[in-house]
């Protein structure tokens, strides 16, 4: 790959989390031709997935973290985005409301919400992954943000410190006579939406451009001419560059077919539950001023989320046990692609109903007055999982111009403001040179169980396979 330089002409195909970062980074490092393609129109919908943007990033609400278990680079990358966070809540606070895109003017201005992250065990004693955690926050200098429920210190220092009446917003002590759990203080979740739409913002500022159209930037090919890439759009044009990336999300292995064994679109499970304004008391509960991000049974077989209600009042939980797929004909090959809400022509917004009946059960143990309300919508958040979880940021191999910058695995919108600084120096060759480079270069496993991705479409998690949850499955019956 031949070396880029301030003026090299840089395509990168979508605008999620890591292609808008990676766009940022780049033009904050004195790259002055970057160009953002996406199929989808997420700048006058603000990325809001209730005006029918279909991608993981383009989400109500995700979860900030900083335990990682064992994984201490990632933990301590989150712990270096946290600060970014902050200093982007006092940016947009700042920011003249008439230079800001209509959509982020309105509600609440503030990205990134300090609610505190439970870790709650599903069972007596705590999880071997979370002791782990446990370990490496000490390690770290970190443990004095961490409360654990069975130890007398931490329940004082959480009293002492204002958190104590988020040490059990379930009522578990009270209800079950036990309530094994962790509190992180310093974790909490962020507006997804609207922070992309604020990295959107940064970007064009900082002078990136945007092509943002279900034609002129839907990219149906990645060839190659004279020894550049070139981009094949559906309008008809060819875009020769010095530097493609894909970072196409759900949709990498589609454009990108070397990726196949590496990397693999799945979907996640989602419902909402709508908290009526009218009832004081639950729409203070689940506020962010009372109610944590809650993890439930982490590595212990329930692998359940939810984060607090929105503005608008929606509360939405999230089942992590079993990661979906579902296979297609693309080129030639059988790979799984995602099936949305809106934009891909065969379209699903119901969840199997082993998923649905797990978020049920989250609720009917945890949050048994939420029960009457019954579910009001699904969805399934479809993004790409890597062999091994890690994310995937590097050339492709034999594809002179080209790299992928995908793998989120279902962590990656914690890193939003730092993921691109990151890449960006992969990009300049210096990927060998550093921690994240090593981590997420080009790889291959011999592994015999490689996060699924072994099994193929012959698997169990296919979505075909599965019996989909219907609207009359959302209430809950005695």
């Amino acid at each position: 790959m031949a070396a880029i330089s301030p003026s090299s002409k840089i395509i990168i195909v979508g605008s999620g989390v890591f292609g808008i970062s990676t766009a940022l980074w780049l033009a904050r490092s004195g790259y002055t031709d970057v160009t953002v393609l996406d199929m989808q129109d997420t700048a006058s919908t603000a990325y809001d997935p209730l005006s029918g943007v279909d991608s993981a990033s383009a989400d109500l609400n995700k979860i900030i973290r900083f335990s990682y278990g064992a994984e201490i680079e990632y933990q301590r990358l989150a712990t270096e985005a946290a600060k970014l966070w902050d200093g982007w809540n006092r940016e947009i606070a700042a920011e003249p409301a008439d230079e800001l895109p209509e959509r982020l003017r309105d509600g609440d201005r503030q990205l990134w919400w300090n609610a505190g992250w439970l870790r709650m065990s599903s069972e007596p004693e705590l999880g071997v992954w979370e002791l782990e955690s446990l370990k490496n926050m000490e390690r770290e200098g970190v443990r004095e943000f961490q409360f654990r429920t069975d130890d007398d210190a931490d329940v004082a220092r959480a009293k002492e410190r204002g958190w104590a009446h988020k040490l059990d917003p379930c009522r578990r002590q009270e209800r079950f006579g036990t309530n094994s759990a962790v509190l992180d203080s310093s974790a909490g979740f962020v507006y997804a939406y609207k922070s992309c739409a604020w990295a959107q913002y940064l970007a064009g500022k900082a002078g990136v451009k945007m092509i943002l159209d279900p034609v002129r930037g839907k990219v149906l090919d990645i060839t190659s001419k004279d020894g550049h890439p070139v981009v094949c759009t559906a309008d008809g044009l060819e875009h020769s560059a010095d530097l493609v990336v894909v970072a196409g999300g759900g949709w990498t292995p589609s454009l990108v077919p070397e990726v196949q064994g590496l990397l693999e679109t799945t979907a996640g499970s989602v419902a909402m539950v709508q908290i009526p304004k009218d009832d004081p008391d639950l729409w203070a509960r689940f506020g962010p001023d009372n109610q944590p991000v809650i993890g439930w049974g982490t590595r212990q077989g329930k692998e359940v989320y939810s984060i607090p209600r929105n503005q608008n009042g929606t509360f939405k939980i999230g089942w992590r046990k079993t990661k979906w797929t579902n296979f297609d004909d693309v080129g030639g090959r059988r790979i799984s692609v995602p099936k949305t809400a809106h934009v891909t022509e065969q379209k699903e917004s119901r969840i199997p109903i082993d998923a649905l009946d797990g978020i049920k059960e989250f609720i009917e143990l945890n949050f048994p007055e939420l029960i009457p309300l019954g579910i009001a919508s699904t969805k399934l958040c479809w993004y790409t999982d890597s062999i091994d979880n890690s994310f995937v940021v590097d050339f492709v191999p034999g594809r002179p111009g080209v790299a992928v910058c995908s793998g989120g695995s279902g962590h990656g919108f914690k890193f939003l403001p730092i993921l691109g600084r990151e890449v960006v120096k992969i990009l300049e060759g210096k990927g060998s040179q550093t921690v994240y480079g090593r981590m997420w270069r080009w790889r291959t496993s011999s592994e015999p169980r490689r996060n699924g991705l072994e099994e193929g479409e012959q698997g169990p998690r296919v979505l075909a396979k599965q019996t989909m949850a219907s609207e009359a499955d959302w209430k809950f019956t005695d």
